[in-house]
């Protein structure tokens, strides 16, 4: 008992002595954020760049009770997101995995055995040609335990909890993207009631006006062409509606999929007043510098290369040492009542195992090269992806500038157009011209109306771009807030 004991006292000095080693030594390199870019500013942004930012729900700026509720229930019910969720609990189980890794692991073990060897065996022969038979109890617990010299654990730890960083913020950017995919759905769909609207309006002023042909036509004060041309422009105007009707479908379709609904169940009542149509708001613009800590995929990216950073550490703690800890500890006796008596109790310690590699045929440093490799990708791929965030801002702030400038200018157009109209039909009433003047009209008004529309929805859309391309309110919290402030 006492050389035990003697024993264990040793095994325990010798783990304490490697456990200090280990919280002195870690394999690998520390995680060092990548280079972010310099605060100079966007620049298509107007005026100074603002420390405000956007709400979290931040389609509340279009002040649209109908998107709201849409946008709420997109982000519950939609499948991408509860798929996305289900990854988050993926990576956070293989990180739970990963840490066990660092704590010791106890198995409890029980058995009942009976056995009867033969007497003819040189073991029988020794217990003069007799059999030994019996039954064996068994009941105890085993230890085992890797002791993390050189931080080959921790290294580990620090990737798997990298990965989960990034599976969380790539929930996030799921979140995002799907906001971002029902308000663009959402304002198209609105664009084309108000397009519906205009189609509408000229369908009643198309009708008035074959009318009128068709009595001048009785009358013998217009040819049957002029006739013609009544119809046709009536007929036009008719099968774009149906044209305008039928992209609408499938935008509510569309909608009701991002939903998580049947498209049989969708369907949103149509906004008969083009002038219903919003202007855009206004989004505060921050600095270049500002879009890592408010874009979940650039914050997923910095876990990349997080992750891949501890990996080479993982590579290397393959080159050196190291030490395992097993035990047991039990009882074991013939009978099931003699199985809590002290000379029933057996135990082992040991043995503390370290193992050293020393011939491989080059495994450890291929899969070392491996994991430096595919750091310097997560580096690159992470530079590509921030070079991207960064064209996206200024693509839909350019977007933003020249649909205004655009908008201004169709407003010109549209009114120059519909009075060009009014004096084509006055004339044509009083018989100064002919109806062709009067088509010719129509169409560049109705052209105009339309057009004004499509960019108002267009500004619209290019808001919903430049929302998205900031991180539309997006806020980080606990670890990936550090990591963000880390950069």
């Amino acid at each position: 008992m006492q050389t035990a004991y003697t024993n264990m006292t040793k095994i325990a000095l010798a783990v304490s002595l490697a456990l200090a080693l280990s919280a002195c030594t870690t394999v690998g390199q520390d995680f060092k954020a990548p280079a972010n870019v310099a605060d100079t500013g966007f620049r298509h942004a107007a005026g100074a760049a603002s420390e405000a930012q956007l709400p979290v729900d931040w389609w509340s700026i279009y002040h649209d009770e109908t998107l709201n509720r849409l946008e709420q229930s997109a982000l519950r019910d939609n499948p991408s997101v509860k798929a996305a969720g289900e990854r988050l609990l993926q990576a956070l189980a293989q990180t739970n995995t990963a840490r066990a890794s660092q704590r010791p692991r106890f198995d409890a073990s029980t058995s009942v055995s009976n056995s009867h060897s033969s007497a003819k065996t040189a073991q029988g022969m020794a217990f003069g040609g007799q059999s030994i038979s019996g039954n064996d109890v068994e009941v105890g617990v085993s230890m085992s335990y890797e002791i993390d010299l050189m931080g080959r654990v921790k290294r580990l730890v620090e990737a798997s909890d990298a990965q989960a960083l990034g599976a969380q913020a790539d929930l996030d950017g799921v979140l995002l993207i799907l906001s971002s995919q029902v308000a663009n759905t959402y304002w198209q769909l609105r664009g084309l009631d108000a397009e519906m609207a205009i189609l509408n309006g000229a369908l009643d002023t198309r009708s008035v006006s074959l009318q009128l042909v068709e009595a001048r036509f009785n009358g013998g004060l217009t040819n049957e062409l002029d006739l013609a041309r009544a119809k046709v422009e009536l007929a036009n105007a008719q099968a774009d509606l149906y044209e305008v009707k039928r992209q609408r479908n499938l935008l509510e379709n569309s909608l009701a999929t991002l939903i998580g609904k049947s498209p049989a169940a969708m369907q949103l009542p149509v906004v008969t007043d083009p002038a219903a149509l919003p202007l855009p708001p206004s989004i505060p613009v921050g600095l270049p510098a500002s879009l890592l800590a408010h874009r979940p995929d650039l914050i997923s990216s910095v876990a990349g290369v997080r992750a891949a950073n501890a990996q080479v550490g993982v590579a290397e703690g393959a080159f050196y040492p190291s030490l395992q800890l097993t035990g047991s500890f039990g009882y074991a006796s013939e009978k099931l009542r003699d199985l809590a008596q002290g000379g029933s109790r057996q135990f082992s310690v040991g043995p503390l195992a370290l193992s050293l590699p020393i011939f491989d045929g080059g495994r450890n440093q291929a899969n070392l090269d491996l994991s430096k490799a595919r750091y310097a990708e997560a580096v690159a791929n992470h530079e590509g992806k921030l070079l991207t965030a960064l064209r996206e801002v200024e693509d839909a702030l350019s977007d933003v500038e020249q649909r205004k400038l655009q908008g201004d200018a169709q407003a010109v157009s549209q009114e120059a157009a519909a009075r060009a109209y009014l004096v084509a039909r006055t004339r044509y009433e009083r018989g100064i011209s002919n109806y062709l003047d009067v088509t010719d009209a129509q169409r560049s008004s109705l052209a105009a109306d339309r057009a004004a529309v499509q960019i108002k929805t267009q500004r619209l859309l290019a808001t919903v771009a430049v929302a998205r391309s900031l991180g539309a309110g997006w806020q980080p919290e606990g670890e990936l807030a550090k990591l963000a402030k880390a950069n």
